[in-house]
């Protein structure tokens, strides 16, 4: 629901988001309020936990470190202070490598992976203006998930100069191999809750009282003596 505060047209602040109520979530892109709420479903949280789980278990022991949303990630334009930076965002899952800037508050600057998982109302905001936020910032590989499809698309960047290369897809019996991190898989079938069964066919009904013939005793007690 949207804070009576928050305007739709007015840009804002990491200052200003800080001040916000605690139990309503919401991402500033270039000054814009998203709001986040309601709290993802059940699918999406299955994925994100999956995920989450196959990137820390990887890098434990390891220089890099995986977090998972609420995570606030902070984009400066450049070397404003923190309460003036007008994009903050909380991709699902994130991995960040040194030299990450990483504090209590969260992120500041580009992890190094980022991974969104699709909600109806998030949609259109993950694949069109994060997706162009992530290039911008230096995200070296973004990940899209779609639940209702099954289907990940994983775009990487081309070259440590370049923008994004060509997305690639892939479906829910496949294995990714991360690029930036060799030696780790992920297989999908691991990643996607279980599909929905077909619910089973109905049993034959019982054949109807009515047409059962009625039994000796009765039929005898109707002769005529």
């Amino acid at each position: 629901m949207n804070h009576p505060r928050i305007a739709p047209h007015k840009r804002y602040t990491y200052g200003d988001y800080l001040y916000w109520p605690e139990d309503e979530r919401w991402e500033l892109i270039d000054g814009e309020a998203f709001d986040m709420t309601p709290a993802p479903n059940v699918d999406h949280q299955y994925i994100v936990g999956r995920l989450y789980r196959f990137f820390d278990e990887f890098l434990e022991g390891k220089p890099c470190h995986a977090f998972v949303s609420p995570f606030d990630v902070r984009i400066p334009k450049g070397d404003e202070a923190d309460e003036d930076i007008d994009t903050v965002v909380q991709p699902d899952v994130i991995v960040v490598c040194p030299p990450g800037h990483l504090d209590q508050r969260g992120l500041r600057g580009a992890p190094d992976l980022a991974i969104e998982v699709l909600s109806p109302s998030t949609a259109s905001k993950d694949q069109i203006k994060k997706r162009r936020l992530y290039e911008r910032c230096g995200v070296k590989e973004y990940w899209v998930v779609q639940p209702a499809d099954r289907v990940v698309m994983v775009t990487r960047r081309a070259g440590p100069h370049g923008g994004f290369g060509r997305t690639e897809f892939y479906g829910d019996t496949d294995r990714i191999d991360v690029a930036l991190f060799p030696g780790l898989t992920i297989d999908l079938a691991r990643v996607f809750p279980p599909a929905p069964q077909p619910a089973p066919a109905p049993l034959s009904a019982a054949p109807s009282e009515a047409r059962k013939p009625p039994p000796p005793a009765a039929r005898s007690r109707r002769r005529k003596k």
